[in-house]
């Protein structure tokens, strides 16, 4: 009775507000890179293609880790983990502003990807357990707005403060600044009880289990299927506006102001779930959106004067978008099978659409590379929109996660 007493006090505002700005930091260590590419291809000397791999390597750490990221919150707690997510982010933007060579800044970015999973992992378990229940679907919301917040934040900064400061600086600047959500979160954050080492075996047994589930690994597959096209045309859009003539605080605005469309759209969707919206409506007519709107930005060989309707698509393209990471964050931490374990179905989740997040920029510059330019983008973004919505149906058609989700609000 004492636990779920305390577990009831920890449901506050300010502790998921916190985790929220948490996952917006960890983002921001992402989005950083975005605008500061072609400085940093100026400087260390490297390809488009290595670009795209320098864009996507974040993403390793979350290929690779996601369970063991859920097994090591099992043993030493989710907020412990996040709190040492956060600490990786730190030591790796310190030594990237370091690094002289484009192999080791590669290096320090597979570091920050270890820290990007545990905090983006733990995130929506710990929203879910410190969320007051009447807010419980608008702080998810919130939550999948934070890679369009960081995208915000972190492209728009990064081009302004680069008009004045070396990117080495700016690197540690963020390493300085991540440090400060960590006494918030030990102070507004309860502590959650560990298994500990004693309970290892039982922990990983709850991992197995979860692994073995075909419909958490369909709903990583949904995700992906939206990560792979958003990754890869937000994180070259500086690019892509820097080929057109536009200066580089210009083209991180409006590559800014895409990202933080998304972080609208995200909220705007946890709004529509709070209000009882079904989820597998809301994929659909996302990945229908982003196909049309991604068609509308890259097909076209759009003249100066008509620039701004070609922004307004790839702008539509990430608001609408939003819709797949909210409504699949609310949902896939309710897919975990009797025995098994939420952390893990969040962790194997990420793994999976990581390979996405890692795989989307590569295969983007690749396809730039050999059609000499972006109009073929919409065949990739296209082909994994209908993919995702395939998958949608196939994840319904027995036992809806998206039902139980709209009787939970």
């Amino acid at each position: 009775m004492q636990a779920k007493m305390e577990q009831v006090q920890q449901r506050t505002n300010a502790a998921w507000i916190i985790i929220v700005a948490s996952g917006v930091m960890a983002g921001l260590h992402i989005w950083k890179l975005a605008p500061a590419l072609t400085v940093i291809q100026d400087e260390l000397g490297f390809s488009l293609i290595f670009s795209g791999v320098l864009l996507g390597v974040v993403q390793v750490a979350g290929m690779a880790g996601g369970l063991a990221v859920s097994l090591l919150s099992e043993v030493i707690s989710q907020r412990r983990t996040l709190v040492l997510g956060l600490l990786l982010l730190v030591l790796g933007s310190a030594l990237g502003a370091l690094s002289p060579s484009a192999p080791l800044l590669l290096a320090t970015r597979v570091l920050e990807g270890a820290g990007v999973i545990m905090a983006t992992v733990m995130g929506p378990g710990l929203v879910r357990l410190h969320a007051p229940i009447r807010n419980l679907n608008m702080a998810v919301g919130w939550w999948a707005a934070y890679m369009g917040m960081a995208t915000f934040i972190g492209v728009f900064s990064t081009a302004l403060v680069l008009q004045h400061l070396s990117w080495h600086l700016w690197w540690g600047i963020l390493a300085f600044i991540t440090l400060l959500p960590i006494p918030l979160i030990l102070k507004f954050v309860g502590a959650d009880e560990p298994a500990g080492s004693a309970a290892l075996r039982e922990a990983a047994r709850r991992i197995a289990i979860t692994a073995r589930a075909s419909r958490v690994w369909i709903s990583g597959l949904i995700f992906g299927c939206y990560t792979v096209q958003w990754m890869a045309v937000v994180g070259f859009l500086p690019t892509i506006y820097e080929e057109f003539g536009l200066d580089p605080v210009a083209g991180g605005l409006a590559s800014a102001v895409v990202g933080g469309l998304n972080a609208v759209g995200a909220i705007l969707c946890g709004g529509l779930l709070q209000r009882g919206a079904n989820g597998r409506t809301l994929l659909l007519a996302g990945f229908a959106l982003m196909s049309l709107a991604s068609f509308c930005t890259f097909a076209f060989d759009y003249p100066p004067g008509l620039l701004w309707i070609q922004m307004i698509c790839v702008g539509f393209f990430s608001l609408a978008g939003a819709a797949i990471p909210t409504t699949m964050t609310r949902v896939v931490v309710d897919l975990a099978p009797p025995g098994g374990s939420a952390p893990a179905s969040m962790g194997l989740t990420q793994q999976i659409f990581n390979i996405g997040n890692f795989t989307g920029p590569m295969l983007l510059a690749s396809m730039a590379t050999i059609t000499g330019g972006w109009n073929a983008t919409w065949l990739l973004t296209t082909g994994f929109a209908l993919l995702g919505a395939m998958l949608t149906l196939l994840l319904s058609r027995k036992n809806s996660p998206f039902e139980s989700a709209r009787r939970s609000r």
